[in-house]
């Protein structure tokens, strides 16, 4: 396989027409090499439009869906990411390699092992891997610790904890894919000042759920 080709190809045919058209995204697709955290079983599905099988039943989503969500939450230099959801330690590459520094949580200690030696083997210096339960907000620790820039949730809640909320700073976005399937939304909610937050729906999907995120009732009175 002509692995430039390949990877030209996934930009090309599946990225560039889902509405990611921000050139320093597409260019960071050929610098953060996506086959380098794809599990060696699997190398030659890397650049293919589907997820990727990872450890303990959990996937990689799309390369589009993680494209987009670098797009929509474009973190700049001096900001602080928090990403629930670690899986192989790919979307929180791409997004170290925009931002100041960014927390992932991992609560699979396998999937903790793997995105930490992924980072570790690629140079990411500037993201620190997490074993925790992140579906219900972190807190954080240090310099590194909530309120934060940019949060991306890379797997669905089927209802969005509030506690998310109040951990974006003022100015500060935050990616989740909300509902359950096979009725997803995905959304960008902004918080526009201490009390405001502004909510955009990008599109619909269907990802896998967070492990322990809050389930609504579904009783009525």
């Amino acid at each position: 396989m002509n692995i430039e080709k390949a990877r030209f190809n996934m930009i090309e045919q599946q990225i560039r027409p889902w509405d990611v058209l921000n050139q320093d995204v597409l260019d960071l697709l050929v610098v953060v090499k996506r086959e380098a955290f794809v599990p060696v079983a699997y190398k030659a599905l890397a650049f293919f439009d589907s997820e990727i099988p990872l450890p303990c039943g959990e996937n990689m989503l799309t390369p589009k869906l993680e494209a987009r969500i670098l797009q929509e939450v474009a973190p700049k230099r001096h900001e602080h990411v928090l990403e629930i959801g670690a899986g192989s330690g790919y979307m929180a590459a791409l997004l170290a390699h925009k931002a100041r520094h960014v927390t992932t949580v991992e609560i699979e200690p396998a999937l903790h092992a793997l995105a930490q030696t992924n980072l570790n083997d690629y140079g990411v210096t500037n993201a620190e891997v997490v074993l925790g339960d992140g579906a219900h907000g972190w807190a954080g620790a240090g310099h590194n610790s909530a309120p934060y820039d940019v949060i991306v949730l890379s797997g669905s809640v089927p209802v969005l904890p509030e506690i998310f909320l109040q951990q974006l700073n003022v100015g500060g976005r935050l990616f989740a894919i909300v509902g359950e399937a096979p009725a997803m939304a995905a959304q960008l909610i902004t918080r526009v000042s201490d009390i405001g937050y502004h909510t955009e729906t990008l599109f619909e999907t269907s990802v896998k759920s967070l492990r322990n995120a809050t389930t609504p009732s579904h009783f009525t009175f």
